[in-house]
């Protein structure tokens, strides 16, 4: 085999000039490359067939992707061991020009390596950065990308586009993160009643709804473990984590906020919910919704 390789670096050296060695470092590399895009294709294609989760698959893969990648790069640092050595003196001169010319890459870089320590985000957050909103899908050693939601979008509804975010942004822009210390947040829904209606029963039967809504009832319970979880690294607290209803007199109506907690990817569904629930107890005439 290696006799095989020797003879075809010779024959290419000599049809295009180009030193033998370097020819036969080159088919090496390609070779290397080639073995371990089959191999993580053949793991890939095993796990595939287990009987798991999808997200399991996701961050099983993942890992053997950026590990294959890894011995991958190392096999052929040592392919090119020696040609290393030899331009190393060389890249001693030209390293401030090539700092310049690769800043961003390099910039990037370290900024991924402080996203990863510090956990600014992780796959599945849901965040905001440079103006755009969306959950994170997949992280690299230069970049992000998101799965978009719809711009001024109060339903949190995912437009299907991804957005590709350079890692360097978390430093140069403010980072929002909905679900970093816990997995919910305060929503709020308005509801306008009118004047003379019987607040008392109005709100007994709102409350009712949030109480009775199964997504939300059994959240605070959930979310109390959380925040005892997140005040080690956080100040944070919360007095009351129950539903609640504000009362606003508006002009000629009462507005009334109905604020729960939720998580962000069921906003859109829990207010469905609970609209419907609304106009099913305004058409049994126990709501007097405000008409203008």
């Amino acid at each position: 085999m290696l006799n095989f390789f020797e003879e075809i670096s010779k024959y290419i050296s000599q049809d295009t000039g180009i030193n033998k060695e370097y020819i036969h470092l080159t088919i090496l590399t390609i070779l290397a490359f080639l073995f371990f895009d089959i191999l993580k294709f053949l793991i890939r294609k095993m796990y595939s067939k287990l009987n798991v989760s999808d997200k399991k698959k996701y961050f099983r893969n993942r890992k053997i992707k950026i590990s294959l990648t890894v011995i991958c790069w190392l096999v052929v640092i040592l392919i090119w061991k020696e040609q290393i050595k030899s331009l190393m003196t060389l890249i001693s001169f030209v390293s401030a020009a090539v700092t310049i010319a690769l800043r961003e890459i390099i910039f990037n870089f370290f900024a991924g390596i402080y996203i990863n320590a510090k956990k600014i985000l992780e796959v599945e957050d849901r965040i905001e950065i440079k103006g755009i909103k969306g959950d994170v899908i997949t992280i690299h050693s230069l970049g992000f990308e998101m799965l978009e939601i719809a711009d001024g979008s109060e339903y949190e509804q995912s437009t299907g586009k991804i957005v590709h975010i350079p890692n360097s942004a978390v430093f140069s822009e403010p980072t929002k993160n909905f679900t970093k210390a816990f997995k919910y947040i305060w929503d709020e829904i308005k509801i306008n009643v009118e004047l003379d209606s019987n607040l008392e029963e109005t709100k007994a039967i709102l409350y009712d709804i949030l109480e009775e809504n199964e997504i939300l009832k059994e959240i605070p319970k959930k979310m109390e473990n959380q925040v005892d979880d997140a005040t080690v690294e956080y100040r944070i607290y919360y007095n009351n984590l129950d539903p609640i209803v504000y009362t606003r007199i508006v002009e000629s109506h009462i507005e009334l906020s109905l604020r729960y907690l939720v998580h962000p990817k069921k906003i859109r569904i829990v207010q469905n919910e609970i609209y419907l629930k609304v106009l099913e107890e305004y058409r049994k005439g126990n709501i007097k919704l405000y008409k203008e």
